[in-house]
């Protein structure tokens, strides 16, 4: 009486939600309502949403990293191109060799930047390189003099400026940067023998207030980039309960509540599938299965014994199908229904025995019934070979009368539908 004890019947709607995977889950919508909740100029990406928001970025701050560097490569061989036509041979000598300091750099950090890697080795690399490539534009200047000292420090500047601006990297990263380019530009400055120490000063606490109102803005930017992702992760979040939600809906239409097998809805829809499907199938039987004096049961024992019963013979029925292409539902009270898709008529009885056979040997209580003292199943098999000379109807109604015929015969027993004919 034990032998089913814990069966669990495993025949459900294929789309079950134990094999769903829901988004909303991965995703950490909690964290997310709470920085949307608070003001926008408080919002801090940490652990797995940064993790989140730099892999959805990367592709694109990369991108445009590695043409800001192209192109800089490129103006700077023009400007070493026209020098060297325009400039008197000496100057343009002079700014040789510091301008070759800048490509190298360059292609350095473009190189690193081609696919995803470590991020902080990542912007560490963006940090030197752009060093270097602000050294290079200011050295050009110093080492030609005169006018041009000046005007490349300015130079360099607004090479600084256009980086900070574009690069959407960490805040400390474009701090850095910020701060490299002042550095370099007061560094130099001072030495510049045409500017007094207290021109310096002013001219970099100057530029030191437009490059920080760049950097604000960076910063302003980048917290509306985050915003606007943590809006798309909360609207990805609210479609995937909403899709999670309708399929437990569709699952509780198509279930049924008492055995957790499909019920009669999704059967008929599965049949409707099978007959409409493009290749046809060879062989395919119907099963239907009846509880013999049921109502006897539930009379003598109680409705919760008779709802034991339905449950138990439900796992029986599973457990002695062939596998997942063969299908029960409850069809209605205490009947159920199992569809064999690609099989031949003798098998489909063997089948039919084996359910039979596991149900009375199981030993579940009916002593009303005028079989036995336990409980048994009367089943009809219907079987055609191809699916095209007959309608899932018809199918159904020739299961119906060899089960009907199985009764009159005296129950517990198999009847296939040829018999009849």
């Amino acid at each position: 009486m034990e032998l089913y004890e814990n069966e669990v019947p495993a025949n459900k709607p294929a789309f079950d939600l134990r094999t769903r995977q829901s988004v909303s889950s991965s995703l950490p919508i909690k964290e997310v309502e709470q920085l949307l909740n608070g003001r926008t100029r408080d919002i801090r990406l940490k652990g797995k949403l940064l993790r989140l928001f730099q892999e959805r970025s990367w592709s694109r701050t990369a991108k445009i990293i590695r043409s800001w560097m192209i192109w800089v490569i490129f103006i700077d061989l023009i400007t070493l191109g026209l020098n060297a036509i325009l400039l008197p041979k000496a100057v343009a000598a002079s700014m040789l060799t510091p301008a070759c300091i800048l490509p190298p750099a360059a292609l350095v950090t473009t190189f690193f930047w081609r696919k995803p890697g470590a991020t902080k080795r990542q912007v560490s690399i963006l940090v030197a390189g752009m060093f270097f490539i602000l050294l290079s534009v200011a050295l050009v200047g110093v080492n030609a003099g005169g006018e041009f000292y000046e005007r490349h420090l300015n130079i360099m500047l607004f090479v600084a400026i256009s980086a900070i601006i574009i690069f959407a990297i960490p805040l400390a990263a474009t701090a850095i940067i910020a701060a490299m380019a002042l550095g370099l530009y007061l560094f130099f400055q001072i030495r510049n023998p045409g500017v007094t120490l207290g021109s310096s000063e002013a001219a970099t606490l100057f530029f030191a207030a437009g490059i920080m109102a760049t950097v604000v803005s960076r910063r302003t930017v980048t917290i509306l980039a985050q915003k606007a992702f943590l809006l798309e992760l909360r609207d990805q979040g609210r479609v995937a309960e909403l899709a999670a939600a309708n399929a437990r809906l569709e699952l509780l239409a198509r279930t049924d509540p008492l055995t957790g097998i499909a019920n009669r809805r999704w059967m008929m829809e599965l049949l409707n599938r099978l007959w409409n499907a493009e290749a046809e199938t060879a062989g395919i039987a119907l099963l239907m299965c009846d509880i013999d004096h049921f109502k006897a049961l539930n009379d003598s024992l109680g409705h919760g014994e008779g709802d034991r019963c339905l449950v138990k013979v439900a796992g029986i029925i599973q457990s002695n199908l062939r596998g997942s292409h063969d299908h029960v539902a409850r069809y209605g009270g205490e009947e159920f229904l199992a569809v064999l898709p690609g099989i031949a008529e003798e098998e489909a009885i063997g089948v039919a025995r084996q359910i039979r056979e596991s149900v009375e040997i199981a030993s579940l209580p009916n002593p009303a019934s005028r079989v036995s003292p336990y409980v048994t199943v009367s089943i009809g098999v219907s079987h055609v070979e191809n699916i095209q000379t007959a309608t899932p109807e018809q199918l159904q109604s020739q299961a119906d009368q060899a089960l009907y015929h199985a009764k009159e015969a005296g129950r517990n027993r198999v009847a296939p539908y040829r018999s009849l004919l």
